[in-house]
């Protein structure tokens, strides 16, 4: 059941993977089920981003519950339950520990528009900094939810990411967005500063030119395509590769 939807979490996971986002087997996305939105698809512990299969792939409730699957769930789950519950518009969360994020949030400068990347999230990203430990209540995803706010996306100090979309390539795009752009501030940062920034002017067309569903769908699909071009995805499609039974029982983070 839901074999499009698993597979199209199972991209996902392997973009992810080939634009360097994933870290061994933390990190983990989700995509609410559009027939039943009070219950999500999410990756499973114990494996890699790249690994998912369908039959890995678990069913989780917004109470954090696992509803259907053989695998255990992330004891981070509450990050995609209470984001997806107080923004019922998002469908899809990710949440990853992209390196140049990180260490940009170690700096305590806000997020500024020095590229193109940087015009996408124009005003700032909330910093969740009650904690910089993992997210594993519903209490601590709730609070997460409320910094996010409507935003597209926010930094965990000294942790990582929880990026949304509407749709799976949204949630992804963002992703890879914000890491770009913390990876072009740092560079700037490392020359000494950044001096000059994306013209105030220009922020709301260069917007509209970076938040298109168009665009993430060609994005992923060629993200996708090079994955498959580099590793042996015909492996990886097979169910026996990664299944529930193949690794060991872990609640991951």
């Amino acid at each position: 059941m839901y074999e499009d939807l698993k597979q199209k979490l199972i991209d996902a996971g392997r973009v992810l993977y080939s634009e360097g986002l994933g870290d061994y087997v933390a990190g983990h996305i989700s995509l609410r089920l559009p027939d039943n939105p009070g219950r999500f698809l999410m990756k499973p512990a114990g494996i890699g981003i790249e690994e998912m299969s369908q039959s890995n792939i678990i069913t989780v409730d917004l109470d954090g519950m696992k509803v259907d699957g053989a695998s255990n769930r992330h004891n981070e789950v509450f990050i995609h339950s209470e984001v997806l519950r107080a923004r019922p518009e998002i469908n899809s969360v990710v949440h990853a520990h992209p390196i140049h994020t990180v260490a940009f949030s170690s700096l305590g400068r806000e997020l500024r528009a020095v590229g193109n990347d940087g015009t996408v999230f124009h005003g700032g990203v909330p910093v969740f900094s009650e904690t910089t430990d993992l997210i594993t209540t519903s209490e601590r995803g709730k609070a997460v939810a409320s910094t996010l706010k409507k935003r597209p996306a926010l930094i965990l100090r000294n942790h990582g990411i929880v990026a949304t979309g509407a749709s799976v390539q949204e949630s992804v795009w963002i992703s890879l967005k914000l890491e770009k752009a913390c990876k072009t501030q740092m560079l700037a940062e490392a020359a000494g500063g950044p001096q000059l920034f994306v013209k105030e002017e220009d922020v709301a067309d260069k917007q509209k030119k970076s938040l298109r569903q168009d665009l993430y769908d060609n994005a992923f699909d060629y993200s996708l395509r090079n994955f498959k071009r580099t590793y042996c995805a015909c492996c990886l499609d097979k169910e026996d590769v990664v299944g529930p039974s193949t690794f060991k029982a872990s609640p991951g983070g």
